[in-house]
């Protein structure tokens, strides 16, 4: 029997990684995993401060394989235009445990936390919705703008960042590849969204829940850690609130365990998690009912995208021209 050792482990770098599995199908691939009987096992994350930064292990296990990510995050890179992320991913046979290949993690992370927010918009956002407001115009911001163009109809965006260049230049982005009107905003401009997604790492509210009209939905995806968040206390009173996993969420999510801590949100307020809305009885139930997900990211969801690429890869489905999955 042949093993990669035999060959050399492949790697999937981003290009290649958009080649393999676009953003429609990661979509489609955790849609099939959260609808299904069987997600991958998922331990809490791993974080430890380390050298001035951070170190995330994130590992899976499932019946499509085991996997882990490690990844760094240095705030400081932006001051040496580096990205604030990087990382890989491993995958392992599910029956052999043999390494499959190795994936980026950054653009790993970056697919399937963009991939996991559109499945929740898929569901829980009103079908006419329109108008989107992003907060943040890094990696995580241009991603989740494709995915969330993959599953509303959205004729205008704004672009909400505390460097107006940065938010000049996603918004002219998604003009100019995308085909969308967008613009540079602000953080007024909540009270006119149909959907906001918050791609930021703040440690304070920039979406005050006062502002939103009835029938918004919230993506918070950007505070994964204890002592940030990116929604104020009268978005989450205001809101039905849906969680990947009560779990990981209850341990990780600032944006809801700040407001518990403060008396002013509890947490059997969470309604649904993710995988009731994708079977069903979880999802949008009124036009007027304003939604939140709050999303962690969970390994399980790293590994459901990588081996969806990886078999596509192995199949001879992965696209051979990389620059057209860009």
């Amino acid at each position: 029997m042949t093993s990669t050792a035999d060959v050399g482990l492949p790697h999937l770098d981003a290009d290649r990684l958009r080649a393999a599995l676009p953003i429609t199908d990661a979509i489609d691939a955790l849609e099939r995993a959260f609808g299904g009987d069987e997600l991958p096992e998922t331990p809490v994350r791993s974080i430890y401060n380390a050298e001035g930064g951070e170190l995330l292990l994130m590992p899976a296990w499932g019946r499509m394989g085991l996997g882990v990510k490690l990844v760094t995050l240095e705030r400081r890179n932006s001051d040496r235009g580096l990205p604030l992320i990087h990382g890989v991913f491993v995958l392992f046979a599910a029956e052999d445990k043999q390494p499959l290949a190795t994936v980026d993690g950054a653009a790993l992370t970056a697919i399937r936390t963009a991939a996991v927010s559109a499945l929740g918009t898929r569901h829980l956002a009103r079908h006419d919705a329109r108008s989107l407001v992003i907060f943040g115009a890094g990696r995580q911001a241009r991603a989740h703008l494709d995915a969330l163009l993959c599953v509303r109809d959205f004729e205008r965006v704004a672009v909400v960042d505390l460097d107006a260049d940065r938010a000049r230049e996603l918004a002219e982005h998604a003009e100019r590849c995308l085909g969308v009107s967008a613009r540079v905003g602000e953080p007024g401009d909540v009270a006119d969204a149909d959907v906001i997604c918050c791609c930021t790492t703040s440690t304070q509210p920039v979406v005050q829940g006062e502002l939103l009209a009835p029938g918004t939905h919230i993506v918070a995806m950007g505070a994964y850690r204890p002592d940030m968040r990116e929604v104020d206390a009268a978005t989450l009173q205001r809101a039905r609130v849906v969680v990947e996993s009560r779990a990981a969420a209850l341990e990780e999510a600032g944006d809801l365990l700040i407001p518990i801590a403060a008396g002013q949100w509890s947490a059997d307020r969470i309604d649904a998690e993710l995988a009731d809305v994708v079977r069903g009885p979880g999802r949008r139930r009124d036009d007027q009912e304003i939604t939140l997900f709050k999303t962690v990211g969970l390994a399980s969801e790293d590994l459901v995208v990588a081996h969806a690429a990886v078999e596509r890869m192995r199949n001879g489905l992965a696209d051979p021209d990389p620059s057209r999955a860009a």
